[in-house]
């Protein structure tokens, strides 16, 4: 049984960051929603995320941990935990006088104590919460203190418990990852065998016990996830696997020809489908974002259902579902809301009555990439960039015709290509080209014009939670900018997008 260490979510917009660090030390771990904890068998520790709420609100998310310290398991409370587990022992805390935000450095701090060892006196953290803690209950004690809060970090007598007051899992925590590696490996005594190869390996003999002799079959996308889904299916099944690549006309140029390529050389069986006129026409008249997602929804599950019934007695769909999308599909009170409907959560199962395989719905996308290649997926489908389920349908701005589709991918294939003919496209995280719904006015040779802008957009992150605007070369920028307005008939302008998120996300729509 893999041994885990668990997250309980209380709606911070840092707990996905708390389980990537925890998961980049070797050791696996789960989100789940405060109020779902499940069976504590495998589970070697917990950790109590951060939260929104204030612990004096009367709406404040409280978690049932009786049967958790029963079995005496290590907790470590973060900023709204530890706040949480000092008010519910009697403590005092209140509203911070001065709101305690940003960089501050532990001016003093227990280094004997094994959640601290290792660390350095004036060590950065970083604070985020509206409240502190002004009285510990008698058997708590200070281990850490910045010159500005004295309890920034407790623990309750002899116990493994722990609270503190900063976030570990930020950047900004210049020694957050001594500290996790203090709890999750010495105090909770994980041993960090979660790789990728141990996690082909335990996969590959899972799905082989599940399925037996039964078919699969697949969408495969062209992207990361839904590749790498594949290749652990085809190394657990083989030919029992059936793949189906659906053209919805919305893809990049090219992509539909040269990724069923790419697909065929690995050994896949692939059947590719044409169905960009079904697409267009479910598209027509729709300019609304969310329209436009659920029409493109609902005709790949039409085309998809009706290629995966000539296919005989198949029992299973497998879908390259991962982690943050199962995390995001969850919706409790506290924790983190739906953004936008998901491509690969829900659909395709209440409709083709098939039992359902996810083999990565435990992987960040990162993981997802490091399984890959240690399954020897291709670097140009590995390093490929997040590309969305809508595809293009979403980066057209207003309404979808066959024309604007067009002018978006030649746009975008300029650019893509530049990026890597300059050596860039592997130092940004996402690129894309957006087709906006407005003309304006330019001048090519001695005729006055009137005709499309094209925004470009490049990001650096490292799971799309976050993400900052790559600050790409001027002349780079100049070249692309000229190439798409000379060589794409219909684009006047080209415009770059200087947006983080957040604010703003990284697809327009």
């Amino acid at each position: 049984m893999q041994e885990t260490i668990l997250i309980l979510d209380f709606g911070s917009q840092y707990t996905q960051l708390i389980a990537r660090r925890v998961r980049e030390l070797n050791v696996y771990c789960e989100i789940h929603p405060y109020n779902k904890i499940p069976d504590l068998k495998s589970v070697k520790g917990v950790i109590l995320s951060g939260s929104p709420f204030s612990v004096l609100d009367e709406e404040a998310p409280i978690p049932e941990l009786t049967e958790i310290f029963a079995r005496n398991l290590p907790v470590l409370g973060v900023c709204y935990g530890a706040q949480f587990m000092a008010k519910h022992n009697g403590g005092e805390v209140e509203p911070s006088k001065i709101r305690e935000y940003g960089r501050a450095n532990l001016v003093k701090f227990d280094k004997a104590n094994p959640l601290l060892h290792g660390m350095t006196t004036g060590c950065q953290v970083w604070m985020s919460h509206g409240d502190t803690i002004l009285k510990l209950p008698p058997d708590f004690r200070v281990i850490a203190s910045t010159s500005d809060v004295e309890v920034a970090g407790y623990q309750i007598g002899d116990k493994p418990v722990y609270g503190i007051q900063f976030h570990p899992e930020v950047y900004h925590s210049t020694e957050g990852t001594v500290l996790l590696w203090n709890f999750v490996v010495d105090i909770c005594g994980c041993s960090q065998n979660w790789t990728p190869s141990s996690f082909v390996e335990t996969t590959v003999a899972e799905l082989k016990k599940t399925i037996g002799s039964d078919k699969v079959v697949l969408g495969l996308s062209g992207g990361v996830d839904s590749s790498v889904a594949a290749l652990l299916l085809h190394r657990a099944v083989g030919k029992q696997l059936y793949c189906i690549f659906v053209d919805n006309g919305l893809l990049r140029k090219y992509e539909f020809e040269t990724v069923l390529e790419a697909y065929k050389d690995m050994g896949l069986n692939v059947k590719g489908v044409a169905a960009a006129e079904h697409f267009y026409e479910a598209l027509k008249g729709k300019s609304d974002p969310e329209e436009k997602r659920k029409a493109i929804g609902k005709t790949f599950i039409e085309v998809f259902d009706r290629e995966a019934h000539r296919i005989k007695e198949v029992e299973w769909l497998a879908q390259g579902t991962i982690y943050p999308d199962v995390i995001e599909s969850v919706s409790v009170k506290g924790p983190s809301a739906t953004i936008k409907s998901h491509h690969n959560v829900g659909g395709l199962p209440d409709v083709m009555k098939l039992k359902i395989v996810e083999p990565l719905k435990s992987l960040f996308k990162d993981e997802v990439r490091r399984v890959g290649k240690e399954l020897g997926l291709k670097p140009e489908i590995l390093h490929r960039h997040p590309f969305p389920g809508p595809g293009l349908g979403i980066r057209v701005l207003g309404e979808i015709t066959r024309e604007r589709i067009r002018i978006l991918q030649e746009a975008d294939h300029i650019f893509i290509e530049g990026l890597k003919n300059h050596g860039l496209y592997d130092k940004v995280w996402q690129a894309l080209a957006v087709l906006l719904p407005v003309q304006s006015v330019g001048v090519m040779g001695d005729e006055r014009t009137y005709e499309n802008v094209v925004a470009l957009r490049a990001v650096g992150s490292t799971d799309g939670m976050t993400a900052d605007w790559s600050q790409l070369p001027y002349d780079f920028l100049a070249k692309i900018s000229s190439d798409i307005i000379n060589k794409v008939k219909g684009v006047n302008r080209v415009v770059y997008d200087i947006s983080s998120k957040p604010p703003a996300t990284i697809e327009w729509e």
